[in-house]
């Protein structure tokens, strides 16, 4: 009599493609958004790019004065300049003192002083002034997005660049205003071409996913193009997984390979996870399982719970690094509690078989458990198996049944969870006893492949009447049909 299959041990198919896929391309946040401490060198530089860039040469002395005396760092000579001038109305003036207060040069560091000055340029419509003010509100300095909204609108319908990109986000995402990705759309065209990279990046990641456009690759791989030619990292991953996919573009592993390098030096962790996959695959490069390492290494190392899981199996086969049991557990465990399905279940397989970590089956159920209920099949058999032999879990078999039923669900490929499925019914255990469904899934499970179904349906067949056995026959042929549904 067939017995229960033991429990799986392979590993689940790896490298995959990481769960950043699943999410990808992806879009940029709002211009510069960051804290607004005079700490942050990012916000100092935007800022004093709009001062210095939109002010230039004019045809104040005293101003121009000021403006050279705070690139020099003389911000006493900056204040002495900017201060009189503020005061009578020249927002030029009124936008480098607010500049001066929220960075505490020259004065004390005071957001709700630089506020009030940058209110005063940007109510004489000073697009410079209304954007800044609006990334002030959008940032909490006092937190109110549709003010935020509002003067990134009246800063965008000047033409404003970064404030029709940040209004296009804000209507994506519904904050300030209500959700529209039409308009969202609308605003991420206007500053994508006057060649802002963010909106040209964001303008093609919703092209890729139809949202406010119609859905059109070969579009969205031409902005991702023009971000990514630019320099901008996040399109150039983007752009490169355009290629690896063939969306768009013609699949061309080289030069997916190419852009996703050119995002992965900058830092991009999605970029840096796909790299190592494509050296650990040999695409686009020589197979090379120590580079893939090193790329899946420079991703975990930010978070990446693919790279983890990636990094993880290699240590867990010793390819491209040593074998290492326990550094594997530990990066499986760093993906699964960022819910890696495939991570969970590898580290309930440590546990079950004791393997860089103290065996114990209770762990190693809860392990499975996530993994199972996040739909992975292998999990959901390997939970079923915990349950018929009360490893980890009491002994139940119904619930056995109810775990081994959802990885047969899934079809092709699960064919131990239907061979199960076969034997609880031909014994009775967790259902009722029933040798119709006991062949039923024996047969189901020998067409996937299960070298054990076919005796266990012949012997099931013993027992059974020719109509029993036709009846069984039916009841697989529309199991199939149904994609494995209610059998």
């Amino acid at each position: 009599m067939p017995t229960h299959a033991a429990r799986a041990v392979v590993f689940p198919p790896e490298p995959f493609y990481t769960s950043f896929h699943a999410n990808s391309p992806v879009w940029e946040q709002k211009a510069m958004k960051k804290s607004l401490s005079c700490q942050n060198p990012l916000l100092r530089r935007l800022i004093l790019a709009l001062l210095l860039g939109g002010l230039g040469l004019s045809a104040n002395a005293d101003l121009d004065e000021g403006i050279a005396a705070y690139k020099k760092g003389d911000y006493a000579t900056a204040l002495r300049e900017f201060q009189p001038l503020a005061e009578q109305g020249v927002a030029n003036a009124q936008f480098g003192l607010g500049l001066m207060y929220v960075e505490g040069k020259g004065v004390p560091q005071d957001h709700k002083t630089a506020v009030q000055w940058f209110r005063r340029a940007a109510e004489q419509g000073y697009a410079q002034a209304q954007f800044v003010l609006g990334l002030m509100y959008d940032e909490g300095v006092p937190q109110d997005d549709k003010t935020a909204a509002q003067w990134y609108r009246r800063a965008a319908e000047q033409g404003h660049a970064a404030a029709q990109s940040n209004l296009g986000l804000m209507y994506e995402k519904g904050q300030g205003v209500p959700q529209d990705d039409k308009t969202a759309a609308q605003w991420y065209r206007r500053a994508a071409e006057q060649g802002n990279v963010k909106a040209q990046n964001n303008l093609g990641w919703m092209y890729e996913k139809g949202q406010g456009v119609p859905q059109d690759d070969k579009t969205a791989a031409q902005w991702f193009r023009r971000a990514a030619e630019q320099g901008h990292a996040q399109a150039q991953y983007n752009l490169g997984w355009m290629y690896n996919n063939g969306q768009g573009v013609l699949q061309d592993y080289k030069a997916a390979m190419q852009w996703y390098r050119r995002a992965a030096e900058q830092g991009v962790a999605a970029a840096q996870s796909n790299l190592g996959l494509m050296y650990s695959e040999g695409e686009g490069v020589p197979q090379d399982d120590k580079t893939a390492a090193q790329w899946f290494r420079r991703a975990a190392e930010q978070g990446n719970a693919a790279a983890q899981f990636n990094l993880g199996v290699r240590y867990d086969k010793g390819q491209g690094v040593p074998q290492d049991y326990k550094t594997a557990a530990q990066l499986y465990r760093r993906a699964a509690e960022q819910g890696h399905a495939m991570a969970q279940f590898n580290l309930g397989l440590m546990y079950d078989k004791g393997e860089g970590v103290p065996q114990d089956y209770k762990t190693a159920a809860q392990w499975y458990r996530r993994a199972a209920e996040q739909g992975y099949a292998d999990a959901q058999l390997n939970l079923g198996v915990m349950y018929a032999e009360g490893k980890g879990v009491p002994q139940d078999y119904k619930a056995a049944v109810q775990w081994y039923r959802r990885a047969a669900e899934q079809g092709n490929g699960n064919a131990i969870a239907q061979f199960n499925l076969g034997v609880m019914y031909r014994k009775g255990e967790g259902v009722p006893q029933d040798d119709v469904h006991a062949h039923m899934w024996a047969n189901i499970a020998a067409a996937d492949g299960h070298k054990n179904a076919v005796e266990l349906r012949n012997l099931v067949e013993k027992q059974m009447t020719r109509s029993q056995i036709a009846e069984a026959q039916e009841l697989a042929r529309e199991c199939v049909r149904k994609v494995y549904r209610d059998c």
